[in-house]
């Protein structure tokens, strides 16, 4: 009943002028819990497509495909069989020059070589990979969230042995995979 009250609260909170929400994410693991802020009012359009990923369950049963240590952890596109998710949404626009920064602990959209085309996988930087960041010629990866709590087991993630996978290279050999992603509350700021 007190939660309900607090994120009823916070609701009311974020309708007032001068007030903006980020969303709170929860994401499980199973190498633990992964807590996220999204940047609603930085990266609009990427968080709001992460929420709607989130929302329809599309990340319940993936994996993080991707570890490279002292780089990124990459997830969110591929079961434990390395076969991609199929019904993404369409791609959008990259969000890169929203002046948000590729450092240690913060989510980023991956993409293809086609700045606009990231769809639903993210990636963890474990690192400050500023050469992500859009320059006049780079068309960078497009911040939108950041781990508040659990960093420690994204860096447990990142110590996994990898291995290739037919086509794919860092494949962790033992699969982690993402249980489950909801949204906890806002985050209201002011």
């Amino acid at each position: 009943m007190l939660k309900k009250s607090l994120y009823a609260i916070a609701l009311t909170a974020i309708s007032l002028p001068g007030f903006a929400a980020n969303t709170l994410i929860e994401m499980k693991t199973s190498s633990g819990n992964i807590e996220i802020e999204l940047f609603n009012d930085q990266a609009p359009i990427s968080a709001k497509n992460f929420e709607n990923y989130v929302k329809s369950n599309f990340y319940k049963d993936t994996i993080f495909h991707r570890v490279i240590p002292g780089f990124m952890v990459q997830g969110g596109g591929f079961d434990s069989n390395m076969q991609e998710k199929a019904n993404t949404q369409a791609p959008i626009k990259n969000e890169s020059s929203n002046g948000l920064q590729n450092k240690r602990g913060t989510l980023a959209m991956a993409r293809t070589n086609q700045p606009d085309s990231a769809r639903a996988q993210f990636f963890v930087n474990l690192v400050d990979n500023d050469f992500l960041d859009r320059s006049a010629r780079n068309a960078g990866y497009a911040v939108f969230g950041k781990v508040t709590k659990g960093m420690d087991i994204v860096d447990q993630i990142a110590k996994i042995p990898t291995r290739n996978y037919g086509m794919h290279q860092n494949v962790p050999v033992k699969p982690v995979k993402i249980n489950s992603v909801n949204i906890k509350a806002p985050v209201v700021k002011n």
